[in-house]
């Protein structure tokens, strides 16, 4: 699944450990998501809509 985590990131000029923090799981794991070898679960997607002030399908792109 494509998303645009790190676009938005790059963006706030925020660091993956900061997200991290502020979303409450490693930097491994933003790392992951952001690479497409991880799908968030369903609340931390919604904490990174709402993080980035955006909506879940803006993030997220379920389409190949």
């Amino acid at each position: 699944m494509k998303n645009a985590v790190r676009t938005l990131r790059t963006q706030a000029s925020i660091s993956q450990a900061a997200l991290a923090t502020a979303m409450g799981v490693s930097r491994q794991t933003i790392n992951s998501i952001e690479t497409g070898r991880y799908l968030p679960s369903l609340p931390l997607a919604m904490a990174l809509a709402r993080y980035f002030e955006s909506t879940v399908e803006e993030i997220f792109d379920v389409d190949p």
